[in-house]
């Protein structure tokens, strides 16, 4: 059975961070709908760092879709639209009602998950940049962290953007599927992540 993953953009939205989860999310074999959260309907736009990103559609369009993962890329300026976007908030408040997955990587656990106080009980990581804006008690200093009990997954940067997304295959497919998909992308032998090994296949 193949994921619906939607994957939000917007201008300044970060693009290591969007690219690997959209990739990496597609080379799993699941249904992946990126979708534009620009205010004004733009599918085209640039990211943080002026490479141009394209939507597929505009956010409004699939508000009323099912998917069993959101990944929210980072970046500030990126983060800070998702933040005011009520349709996106809206949208992400529901995952979490139906109790589906919702994955966050660098400032956006910060201005999106926490400024609306979606995950008020989570465990979970952002940027280093933003830990203060994570109450020490739910703080956890890792690459990555799950958090089961709540479906929610975050990360802390481009850096650590593949593992977010191989995590992300392991909750929603299992740790066989997601060292297939791994390791012909050869990754580095020690990441900070919980994966097969090739002896554990």
């Amino acid at each position: 059975m193949t994921h619906k993953i939607l994957v939000p953009i917007a201008p300044g939205t970060e693009e290591i961070e969007a690219v690997t989860i959209i990739d990496i999310m597609v080379r799993a074999g699941y249904e992946v709908t990126v979708a534009s959260a620009d205010f004004d309907g733009s599918l085209s736009m640039k990211a943080s760092r002026g490479v141009t990103l394209t939507a597929d559609c505009k956010l409004v369009d699939i508000a009323d879709e099912e998917f069993d993962l959101i990944a929210l890329p980072g970046g500030v300026p990126g983060s800070e639209v998702f933040k005011d976007s009520t349709v996106l908030v809206e949208m992400v408040k529901q995952q979490k009602y139906d109790g589906r997955w919702v994955a966050a990587i660098c400032a956006a656990p910060a201005l999106v998950l926490q400024s609306h106080q979606i995950y008020p009980e989570a465990l979970m990581t952002c940027h280093p940049s933003f830990q203060a804006d994570i109450p020490k008690d739910k703080w956890r200093d890792k690459r990555v962290t799950i958090d089961i009990t709540n479906k929610l997954i975050t990360s802390q940067g481009p850096g650590s953007a593949f593992e977010f997304a191989i995590e992300i295959i392991i909750q929603l497919s299992g740790k066989r599927h997601a060292w297939s998909i791994a390791e012909p992308m050869v990754p580095l032998p020690n990441l900070h992540y919980n994966i097969l090994g090739k002896n554990d296949v």
